[in-house]
């Protein structure tokens, strides 16, 4: 018999239908199908009930503006030092992978602090930051980040409403060494274009905004120095989301790798039945120094609210819920494992059945929440 959720409310009940885990893995498709509730917000009951004092660490950062108005000033300069340099040239590649691209991620994940209103009390003024922030991308992006982003902490898994979830679609074709090659080069293209095709968010004033001032700055930038200069940003950005070590983050956050994941043909014990493995792994090592701390991502889903600088010390206060559970060593490892360790796939990922299938809809995200 398959296991089932019901729930009511005021105006009908519906059920969330999630194959068992003995399931055929036709039926499983081979994802970590889970009618269990994401375990964020239940850690996040047992800490604050045990430490209290972590509630004094939620709240914006201010300082946070002034490092990233430095990220992207550094940008501008190099694209301004690179108008009349060849595209192709080793300066020019070289360049953007190594400042570009880094810098460029950096501008990312200030906007993913941005988008949880950790930069400014206001949540207006975090969006219009954000679209400043946004300037060395080299095409609009903020204004539609945020509402998915929310959309992937409010309903982790959910496999319509977190669009971080690669598609069966995805998981078919690009299970193989050549597809996860392709995938991992080009990461920031799914990313990017996969939302679109899953869920579709209000489009609102400031994405309309957000479109604008990128395209008047763009065009502006090209009139002063160049399209190389503006080739610079989108290359940078390219990159970032690419084979890059800082961009090792995105495939080590919530894909269960090597010896997290469980062989579907090597179950443990002769059981039949799939245990189901953590679903967000934390790095804490060197490169946070560049990413805004975004390795330290269970506590981040933990407590969403806890701006960059203040999750280190959400660790050491809660360290005996944080260092039992499974992490990641290297980002740029997690690049070469998830491509070269066949039992890594896209296919790794914990999902639980669609709400919006069985006519739960949601019609608005709480834009306003830290």
């Amino acid at each position: 018999m398959d296991a089932s959720i019901k729930h009511r409310d005021s105006n009908k009940t519906f059920t969330f239908v999630t194959p068992p885990a003995d399931s055929s893995i036709e039926t499983l498709n081979e994802f970590y199908w889970t009618n269990e509730a994401e375990p964020h917000v239940q850690r996040r009951k047992l800490i604050l009930e045990k430490y209290p004092e972590v509630r004094k660490l939620t709240g914006y950062e201010p300082k946070t503006k002034w490092y990233v108005l430095l990220v992207v000033l550094l940008q501008l300069s190099v694209s301004y030092y690179l108008r009349n340099t060849p595209v192709l040239s080793l300066k020019f590649i070289g360049l953007s992978y190594i400042i570009g691209a880094t810098a460029n991620q950096a501008i990312f994940l200030a906007i993913h602090e941005l988008s949880h209103n950790l930069l400014f009390k206001k949540p207006l003024h975090n969006k219009l930051f954000a679209i400043l922030t946004n300037i060395p991308i080299g095409i609009p992006y903020s204004a539609s980040f945020q509402p998915y982003h929310q959309l992937h902490h409010k309903f982790m898994g959910d496999e319509y409403l977190d669009t971080d979830l690669p598609t069966k679609f995805e998981s078919i074709i690009l299970s193989n060494l050549l597809g996860k090659v392709f995938f991992a080069t080009c990461q920031i293209f799914f990313y990017a274009l996969r939302p679109m095709f899953i869920t579709q968010i209000k489009f609102t004033y400031i994405h309309l905004l957000n479109i604008i001032f990128q395209i008047l700055f763009d065009n502006i930038w090209v009139k002063l120095f160049g399209w190389k200069s503006l080739i610079y940003f989108i290359m940078s950005s390219f990159l970032a989301g690419s084979l890059h070590p800082c961009a090792g983050h995105f495939i080590a956050e919530h894909y269960v790798l090597n010896e997290n994941n469980t062989p579907r043909t090597e179950l443990k014990n002769g059981s039949n039945v799939i245990p189901i493995p953590a679903e967000t792994y934390s790095y804490y090592g060197s490169l946070n120094y560049l990413t805004w701390n975004v390795g330290y991502h269970n506590e981040h889903h933990d407590f969403p609210y806890i701006a960059w600088t203040k999750l280190p010390e959400l660790r050491r206060i809660a360290s005996e819920f944080y260092d039992p559970l499974p992490k990641v060593n290297s980002w740029c490892g997690v690049l070469w494992w998830f491509i070269f360790n066949d039992v890594n796939l896209l296919w790794n990922r914990v999902k639980r059945q669609g709400k919006e299938k069985h006519g739960y809809k949601i019609d608005k995200v709480d834009e306003n929440q830290q």
